[in-house]
This record gives structure tokens, sequence and C-alpha cells, in this order.
């Protein structure tokens, strides 16, 4: 990818911009922890050519949620699954909502 066309994907939240040690950095835990993260299956950062993981804003965004929860006392693991749990709620939520316009949009209003 060349700059030119790398410049384009800086709003992309899915873009793998970040290496593991300004990722840590950005959002205050250590690269261990997004290791960690990598391990529990949450996050699963992409490789750059030399090897390197990479991560997106999306991924920060999830890692500081699960650092919120382990702040908390909450194991890891649990606060994987709870995040993945709250993912799919959301994604549930956003299904039925898009459904009940749908619904609601194709069914014939009366005549006054």
């Amino acid at each position: 990818m060349t700059a030119e066309n790398s410049s384009g994907r800086l709003d992309d939240d899915d873009y793998p911009a970040y290496t593991t040690g300004r990722a840590a950095d950005m959002i205050g835990i250590t690269p261990g922890f997004l290791r960690a993260l990598g391990d529990a299956r949450l996050i699963t950062p992409l490789r750059s050519v030399g090897g390197h993981r990479r991560y997106s804003r999306y991924q920060l965004r999830i890692a500081a949620r699960a650092r919120e929860l382990v702040d908390q006392g909450i194991p890891i693991e649990a606060a994987c699954r709870i995040i993945v749990l709250e993912d799919q709620l959301e994604e549930a939520q956003r299904t039925n909502a898009e459904h009940r316009h749908t619904v609601g949009s194709a069914t014939p209003t009366a005549a006054a």
C-alpha cells in the first residue's frame, strides 16, 4: 500500500494502524495485556508483512473496555465473555429495531 492509498484509511476504524507498543500506550495498558486479550480470542490483531501485531481503533476500544472490567476485579476471561455478550446484545437490539422499522413501514394505516 502506498502512502497515497493508506492516507485514505486513516478514518477507517477497522484499519490495523497501530503497533502493539503504540496501541498499549494509547489506552494505558501493557503490551502483555493486549497479547492476553488475543490469547483469550477477544481481539485478533492483524499481522504486518514482518509478522508484527497491528491493532485497529475498534480493537483498541474493545481492549479499553476489557481493561475497565479487569480494573473492577473481574477476571480477564470473564471480562472477555461479558464484552462478547454485550456485543451480541447490541447487535440483536439493532436487528430488532431494523425489523420493527421494516414491519412498521410495511403495515398499511387505516383511512381516517
